[in-house]
């Protein structure tokens, strides 16, 4: 029994028939790999598997997995929680980052990201049920975050990033999602090229993807148990 094999093809299938209930086509939602306090011996199984891009919370972790896994070119996105003294390592090391809330920290991500390398792609983070306890920018404060990000030489906004409260209500999951997804179409119509809506997880992704999420991050039911 090839267990990572089975739980991604579980994860694929929930995807592609979430896209076959809205009419979506599988291909329009990218699968982000959440491997915070996995092993980098589970990446390089599911990088084998074709899996290449992952998201790490918590910055030194993914350091010492990048170091381990430089060879095998994957995509790392930052998706914790971002201090203002993280913020040049974020820009060195990483490819895509999801978590950013603040106009600080996109002035010290673009500021430090290394001329050699890409511009930084970025996903604002947005608190759309206002929850004292997350991060993320409030709605009304997105619209001035993403002009500055376009007013940035080393940034690239993608789009936006939301992890919306946990509830059991679907009809609830619905609307928080829905409130993101206008948030976006909002920023496109005010002149923002954007692709990348980032919302739903393992429990949530079938809603999220019925709302238009074209990203959903995905860790345990990837991995397995987490390792400690």
């Amino acid at each position: 029994m090839n267990e990572p094999l089975e739980r991604l093809t579980s994860v694929q299938q929930r995807i592609r028939k979430a896209c076959l209930a809205v009419n979506r086509q599988g291909s329009e939602v990218s699968l982000l790999a959440v491997s915070k306090k996995q092993s980098p011996g589970k990446i390089i199984t599911l990088n084998n598997l074709g899996v290449k891009s992952f998201g790490e919370n918590k910055l030194q972790e993914a350091l010492q997995k990048q170091l381990e896994l430089t060879d095998l070119g994957l995509q790392w996105h930052f998706i914790g929680t971002i201090q203002s003294n993280k913020t040049r390592a974020i820009a060195e090391h990483f490819q895509w980052v999801q978590s950013v809330d603040r106009q600080k920290i996109l002035k010290r991500l673009s500021s430090q990201r290394p001329a050699s390398l890409e511009p930084l792609n970025v996903c604002l983070q947005v608190n759309i049920d206002r929850e004292p306890q997350k991060s993320g920018a409030n709605p009304e404060e997105v619209l001035q975050l993403a002009a500055l990000a376009r007013s940035l030489k080393n940034i690239r906004l993608r789009g936006l990033m939301a992890i919306p409260r946990v509830t059991v209500n679907q009809s609830e999951q619905h609307d928080s999602f829905r409130k993101v997804k206008i948030l976006f179409e909002d920023l496109r119509l005010a002149g923002h090229e954007l692709d990348t809506l980032s919302m739903g997880m393992s429990s949530d992704l079938e809603v999220a993807i019925s709302e238009g999420s074209s990203m959903v991050r995905v860790g345990t039911d990837l991995f397995g148990k987490r390792e400690t």
